[in-house]
Parts: C-alpha cells; structure tokens; sequence
C-alpha cells in the first residue's frame, strides 16, 4: 500500500471497475431489495441535499447486497418541464428565436430540447458516480423515455376512464412569463416590504362608506363582493347591503363570512374570487361571480381578450357562478386595457386619491409569491385545466399508511402526512408547455373531448367518423404525474415484466420532508390505483418512508446562492481553489452589492480554498449526522475530522500489512489467543451488532459512532499497540493467533464500513482479504458480518478493562506530572481485591512492558507509601513514587507561570462579555466563540491548581 491515503488516486477507478464488471446489478439470488432513487432534474447539478440523501441510499443498498439480497437501486432522471423548457427557450432567444416562431414549430422545438440533453443532460449521472451511487445502470430511465411515456399515457386513460380525471376551470397559479400554472412546489413565498392601502368602498344607497385595505389594489377591478364577519357588530346592519364599486361603477353585496377577521385592518375584505384562492372559497359560498381581470400576460382584459382568456367559451355557469365575459360589461375602462397589472395598480390608487377615496397608505411586510423558475409574481388565475380527484384516491392511501403498510420513520411525519391527506385538494395536473408528456386528449370543432392513447384508438372507442378533424390538447403533465408512476413504471408498466413481479412493492422511499405532500403521497395515491396484487388488493410503492431532514450550513441557516452558503458536494470531495469557489459562489449574480458581499464571506471562511476530501470522508460525514427527522448543520470540521479517520484506518491497514505479509496468519495450525486478542473479537461481535441494529432502524448516525469508536479507539488506539508485545515476545502459536486475530478483525471491520465508505475498504480489502482466508473481485459481493461469527466472551473483555484502566492511569500521571513517555518509571499498587491480585498475575508483564515500566510492585494495604502520584481504578491505587522523577520546585514555578498567563486572560474576555454594545452587535459566532474561550481558561485553571496541590502534597 501506498504510504499516504489518496482518495483521488482509488475513487473514480474503482467506480469505473464496480460499473464496468456489473456489481451493481440484481445477483438474481435472494430475497428482493429495491430502492428506487428520487429522480433528479436533468437540468440540475448535486447539491448538499442530494449528496447526503444518495450517501444514504448507497448504504442500504449497499447493505443489503452484502446481506445476500437480490439488490435493485433504479436510478433515472426527471425530464423537468418549466427547468428543461427555459434552458432551451434561452438557448433560442440567443439567436433571436422564440418557441412561437421557430421555424418547423412544437416539433421542431422539442427536437432542440432531446438534442440539448443528449448534449448536457448527463451532468447530474456523473456527478452521482463521483458520490459513490451503487444505482443499476443498465437500467437507467428517464421520465419522458418511451417506456415511461407509454405508462404516463395508460395512467391517464384509466383514470380518466373511470372518472378520476376531468378538465375543469379553477384557480391555478399563473406563471405570467412562462405562461403556464405551476405547482404549490414551485411557487417560493418570500417576505418583501410593500404597502398596504386602505380604500373607501361608498355605499350603494349614500349613506356612507366602508374602508377596506389591500395589497394588491389592481384586483379591486375584479372585486364582486366585501366580507364582513356576521358576529362583527360594527357591520351587522349592512349585510345585504350592497357597495358602489368606485372606477368600474358595479353595485356589489356586502356578504358575511367566517372566513373575515374582525381583529385584522377594519374587518371588512374586499372578495376578487377570480384571483386570490380564499376568496375564491368565500366566492363559492356566496355564490359570487368570478370576473377575470388579467390575460396571460398579467395585463388588464379588453374585449377582445376575453376569447384567448376563456378560450371562446362565453357565458360559462360554474356551480351556478357566472364568469363574466366583457369587460365592458364589468366597467373596466379603456383607459386601463392591456395595462401591465402594476402600472394598473399605480393607476388604480392615483384614481382613488383623485376621487377622494384612498384613506391611507401603511407600510406592510407580506409574503409575495413568485416562481421558482421566471422569478416573477405569481397569479391566481381562473382557466381550464386537466385535474386529478384526489379525494376519492386518498382514502385508500391514508388507510395504508393506518394500518402499517406503509410506515414512515420517524413515525412523527405520519400526521403531516394525514393533515394533508385528509384535507385534500384535487390535483392540477396540466401544464401549458411544450416540453413534456402531451395529454392524450382530442377535441372535435365543437369543444368536445375524447381521451385515448392515440388518435385511432380515440377514434374506435368513441365510433368517431373518419373524415372528423380532431385536434391534440397542448397541454402537457405536470412532471410530478410522471413521478408519482416512477416506482412501478421504471419496472415495465402497465407490462407484466419480470422485474415488476420481483422488485414491486419496492422497499424503502429516502426522501426529504419537504416533498412528503407532492411526491410521496401523490405516488402512494397511484400507485395503489394502479398496481394490484394477484388477489386484487391494491399494492403500496413502498413499505418504508424514511424521512430526513434538510441540509443546513453549520449555523442553522438554509443553503441558498443569496446567502453565499451554498457548498457543493464535489468541492469537497475533489476540491476547488479559492478564486475558483468564489467564481462559482458569484456568477449569475445581477447586483453587484450581493456578489462583493458573498465574495468577501468565501474569502474569509475558505482563504485557502477547500481541500480535496475524498468521497468517503463525505459520506461518513453526512451518515455520522443523519440523526432521523432533524436538520442536518454541515460543518466542514467534521469532514476533516473524518478525513483523518480514512488516514487512521489507512494507516493501521499499512501497519497490519507490513507485520502479516509473508507471515502465517494463522489460516491453518494451531492458534493461541492473547487476552487482547480474545477482547478485541469480542468487542467486535458487539460492534457488529450495535451496527447492524443501527442500520436497520435508519439510525446511521448510530452505526457511525460505533464503527468510529471501535475503529479509532479501540482497534487502532489499543489492539494495535496491545497486539505488538505478543508478535515482539509471543511463543510461535501465540504469534499466529495475533497475526490472525489482526488480518480477520481488520478484514470483517472492512466489510463492516462498506456501506457507508467503500472506496477505501475496497482498496484496503484488496490487500487483506486473502490473508485472513477471503477470495473474491470485490468486497461489496461479499458476505456482511454477522454478530454470531465474533461471540461474546465478557471475561476477557473485563479483565482487559481493568488492563486498560490501569495503563491509563498510568498514562494520566505521566501526563499530569510532564513524565517523558519513554521513560522507564516504578509504579506500586496498593488496596487491591483478590480479583485485582489475579488480574495482575496474568498481566503483570504485559503491564510493564505497555506501561514502560522499569518495576511494578504490589503494597499491603497498611503499608506506608512513599510519595507518589495516584490514580484510582476502583478501590485500586496505582501510585507513581516522585523520587527523583521530577524536579518539584521546577515544575511548581512553571505552573504558577502558566497559572498568571491564565489569570490575565480571564477578566479581559469577561469585561468584553459583560458589556451589552458587544454581546448586542457583535456577530453571534463572535460572542459564542468568546465565551467558549472563557470555558476552557477557567477549566485550565481548575485543572493547574489540582495539579498545584498534588505537587505540593509529595
């Protein structure tokens, strides 16, 4: 082996070797295991979020392959309408072309999209082999592939078929620059100052006025109604009443409602039903007409907009509500048609201060709602679209997760699940886009719909004549219907596959929380519509959600590119030079302040760049942090502290190897076992255990933590030195069985930590495998240990602690007196049990020659001591006599010396704590930071003085 660990000369070829020799695949042996990954963007690159979520698929998986399972991970990629769309329609506008005039039209254009992915889209695959992912990729799908899209289509007709699905007009939200609804998901609400402005409503008959206040005054066109609370006595004797609605000159109802909050402004709130979801419930209720201000861009309607609007459905009824078509017949002025809805709102105030009307304008903090994509304000928007009845398909789904067929870890998220499940809306499903699944809907010259998989079906099943023109609906899925299929259709539905038979239900879901609500219960409600078991019974998508929580930066904080905390995964594992991360932190950036800001905090948090990790110190990393449910803080100590675990366990390989290469490892003959060698397999059997525990309860911060402390602590700290006095003074078989005891601990402490970081055990295991008796291409085909192999044996792991105690508190008083640590010292001990006294019997040697002890002698329990240092194991003394092993009067100056540094110190930081301007406006890692110091200077003191005292007392 190499002397220094470079994860950079192991990782990527040995990935290489995984992919190539097809280790990733179903063994085809087994019970089955399959894990289907969240399907990422195409367009998208890693961030934390996916690193730390494939780091904890990889393990299962991973796990599960060494547990001799027949392992699926499906991996694939999601075709991202809007993200996909805008990439290429940027594309174009670069050359001066938009979708609407490309030459050769949709067709055209959607062969620049599949050429734009067969060119870029690949990123995020290689990125998720530079993270280690086991995913089959043989089998690799896309969501618009066309095996996907024959599923999307066969999901569609079903339901539709059996009245789950049906074109509706609603509200939806409105993407005025990309001209289409998105999803809850891809709208971002985010606090803004803004104003509030309160009007006078006058009242129809003259008697007075009512004040109402708002936020976005240029709805007030579209109002058809003002809410009271029926209880709010100030308004009880103008229900029914009704308002002159001033610019337009409607007459409008005074209507009471729950829904109104006496406590909130005046308690009186304008009803624009048309564009603001609660007032379209309220609209509902009151049987309110909807009159739709906007066309597509956002602009105000004139007549002739109303076609494009309505999409020439004129006098429409809905739930016996009229949409109002002219806007003349709604008194918009024409002053005011085609008006960006801003420069409306502008108009709409100046208006009512010109006619007396606008009370007062306050200043307003308001969440403002904009796309996550365009980045523009979002409207509600009354149009036609394609919806899903969820109701009806969440009962089935809420029951199975009641009764434990689906469960989710941490079980906490159930009720967020239920709350929303059981409060469900239907689910918008089309998109106005042209990049997607296009709905297979027809229409005929009279508006009516037809739904088949293709135009002849439609044409058989609806007995339509040959010479009707039918026309294609434009509209495409929302992605998310194509995701909510991903379990069962990457596995060959709606074909009875053999690998839907085998890997279907799939096992585990591993996902954030933050999709619970679009993803996860959408995939369960159709799943279990759509997929049945032989009896009949519908099938779950997963037996297990486990859900974790998000990634955050080390203070809490929310990674984002505004913030300037965004770290990307593969930094860290390859690094990058500081001019280059403050490049990548800064690029895309339009305001300069932002970009001079976030600069300046890279400077200061990386001045040397980020140092190339590796992998698996990432890996382990986000596993030692995946507490369930919480969020995750990030700090890159933790990545170096793991990186210099890979070095220790690198290093211990390095040195197990140089003392059994060539040697008998003991794989026939007799073997003797030294006690450290029986505790140490038997602290190996636990680990094995506590590990296995871990993993399976999702708890991979636990299994973490015990690799790490039997690692680092016990294998490398004390079996390794514990083991060189057997090899330096062991007879023959007492050598072998050490020799052994080393290759097949470290060997199964290899499989054992596979899963979480497998490149460096694969190069390890290369090396060490054959010594302790394995054979193989590689260690992620080989067996995961198992507990039983490696029994218990509590003698020998008591005996060995009372061993360690006694070396340790040898090693405190070394310390604590300054004693060289190759200098051979006396030690007496004294007070001792029959049980200590046998203890010491069988390791007196051993002790000594551990210890670098030059005699080690026993006291009666009434004899006198000399003076000596003294440390406690148990009723035990382990005493150290001082006689000529220090200079006392020395070394009580040189602690009083560090004692007055100390001292000084101390009311400096405490003045500078004390003071209110500096805890006040100092940054809160500046004062945390402040008071750690304060710690430990007055825990160094209390440790200078005992030492003071025991000096003193010799």
């Amino acid at each position: 082996m190499d002397k220094t660990y470079d994860p950079q000369a192991i990782e990527q070829s040995w990935y290489q070797t995984w992919e190539a020799s097809g280790y990733f695949q179903p063994s085809g042996t087994g019970p089955s295991y399959c894990i289907a990954i969240p399907p990422p963007n195409v367009t998208g690159s890693l961030h934390m979020g996916h690193g730390f979520n494939n780091t904890i698929m990889d393990a299962l998986v991973r796990y599960h392959r060494m547990k001799g399972h027949n392992t699926l991970w499906q991996v694939g990629t999601d075709h991202a309408g809007i993200a996909t769309q805008m990439v290429v329609e940027r594309q174009l506008a670069a050359q001066g072309i938009t979708r609407h005039n490309i030459e050769g039209g949709r067709e055209k254009f959607l062969e620049k999209v599949w050429e734009w992915k067969a060119e870029s889209g690949g990123t995020i695959t290689r990125q998720l082999r530079r993270l280690g992912s086991s995913v089959d990729w043989s089998r690799e799908r896309f969501t618009m592939d066309e095996g996907l899209s024959k599923a999307v289509q066969e999901a569609f007709v079903r339901l539709y078929d059996d009245g789950l699905i049906y074109r509706g007009k609603r509200l939806v939200n409105w993407d005025p620059k990309l001209h289409t609804a998105i999803s809850d998901l891809e709208v971002q609400n985010e606090e803004e100052k803004g104003f509030m402005w309160h009007f006078r409503y006058p009242l129809a008959d003259g008697s007075g006025h009512l004040v109402v206040a708002t936020t976005r005054p240029e709805t007030m066109l579209g109002d058809t109604a003002v809410a009271v609370h029926p209880e709010d006595e100030r308004y009880q004797h103008l229900i029914g009443k009704t308002i002159r609605l001033p610019i337009t000159d409607r007459e409008i109802p005074i209507v009471a409602d729950d829904y109104v909050d006496p406590a909130f402004g005046t308690g009186c709130v304008k009803i624009t039903p048309a564009h603001d979801f609660n007032d379209y419930e309220v609209g509902k209720r009151h049987n309110l007409p909807l009159i739709n201000i906007f066309t597509r861009d956002a602009t105000i309607v004139s007549d002739t907009d109303w076609p494009m609007t309505h999409e020439g459905l004129r006098h429409a009824r809905i739930q016996s509500r009229d949409v109002i078509d002219l806007a003349t017949d709604i008194g918009i002025p024409k002053k005011y048609w085609g008006l960006d809805r801003f420069e409306a709102r502008k108009q709409v105030i100046a208006e009512f201060e010109n006619l007396g009307l606008l009370e007062k304008i306050d200043p307003h903090t308001l969440k403002v709602p904009r796309g996550d994509r365009s980045g523009v304000v979002i409207e509600p928007w009354l149009t036609d679209q394609w919806y899903v009845d969820a109701k009806s398909l969440a009962q089935p789904a809420i029951a199975a997760v009641e009764d434990g067929r689906i469960r989710f870890v941490p079980q906490q998220y159930e009720n967020l699940y239920f709350s929303w499940m059981r409060d469900i809306q239907d689910w918008c499903i089309s998109r106005q886009l042209w990049w997607g699944h296009r709905i297979p809907a027809w229409y005929d010259n009279q508006g009516r719909v037809y739904v088949g998989r293709n135009e002849a079906e439609v044409r058989a099943k609806y007995s339509l004549a040959a010479d009707l023109e039918l026309r294609q609906d434009d509209d495409v899925l929302d992605t998310w219907f194509s995701s909510a299929l991903w379990t069962f259709s990457t596995l060959g539905w709606p074909d009875a596959t053999p690998e839907l038979k085998t890997f279907h239900p799939t096992d585990v879901l591993v996902t954030g929380f933050d999709i619970i609500f679009f993803w996860v219960a959408r995939m369960i409600m159709m799943t279990m519509r759509l997929m049945k078991h032989p009896d009949g019974s519908p099938q779950v998508p997963f037996k297990t959600v486990y859900v974790h929580g998000l990634v955050r930066d080390a203070e809490g904080q929310k990674m984002s590119k505004s913030k300037g905390n965004v770290l990307d995964p593969l930094d860290i594992i390859d690094g990058i030079a500081l001019e280059d991360l403050v490049s990548k932190r800064t690029s895309g950036l339009m305001q300069p302040q932002m970009a001079e800001k976030i600069e300046k905090r890279t400077r200061k948090e990386f001045p040397n760049g980020i140092a190339a990790y590796g992998c698996d110190a990432l890996r382990y990393t986000f596993a030692s942090l995946a507490s369930t449910g919480r969020d995750i803080k990030f700090d890159m100590g933790r990545v170096e502290g793991y990186r210099n675990f890979c070095n220790k366990l690198w290093n211990a390989a390095r040195y197990v190897l140089m003392n059994t290469e060539g040697q008998d490892t003991g794989l026939a003959g007799e073997c003797a076992y030294s006690l450290p060698d029986r505790w140490i397999r038997s602290r190996l059997g636990q680990t094995i255990a506590a590990t296995v525990a871990a993993i399976e309860d999702y708890r991979f911060d636990l299994a973490a933590r015990a690799l790490y402390e039997f690692t680092w602590n016990e294998y490398c700290d004390w079996y390794l030195e514990l083991a060189k006095v057997a090899l330096q003074t062991g007879d023959e078989t007492q050598q072998r069985g050490t020799r052994q005891t080393l290759v097949r601990v470290l060997e199964t402490l290899l499989r054992l930590a596979h899963p979480v970081m497998p490149f460096i055990t694969e190069e390890i295991w290369q090396r060490v495998a054959p010594l302790a008796g394995q054979s193989g291409d590689t260690i992620m085909r080989h067996a995961y240990p198992q507990a039983e192999s490696w029994p218990l044996d509590g003698e020998a792991e008591q005996e060995m602690r009372w061993v360690m105690d006694v070396l340790m508190g040898i090693r405190r008083i070394r310390g604590e007196m300054k004693i060289a640590d190759g200098k051979a010292i006396p030690v007496l001990l004294q007070n001792g049990s029959a049980q200590d006294w046998a203890y010491l019997a069988h390791n007196r040697d051993f002790i000594a020659r551990f210890g670098r002890l030059d005699s080690l002698g026993q006291l009666a329990a009434d004899e006198a001591a000399p003076e000596s240092a003294i440390a406690l194991v148990g009723e035990l003394k382990v005493l150290i006599p001082m006689r000529g092993l220090i200079d006392k009067d020395a070394e009580l100056a040189r602690l009083d010396k560090e004692i007055q540094r100390l001292a000084k110190d101390a009311p400096r930081i405490e003045a500078k704590l004390n003071d209110p301007a500096f805890v006040e406006k100092a940054p809160p890692q500046v004062v945390a930071k402040e008071r750690t110091r304060l710690q430990e200077i007055q825990a160094s003191l209390t440790e200078l003085h005992a030492q003071v005292e025991k000096i003193r007392a010799l």
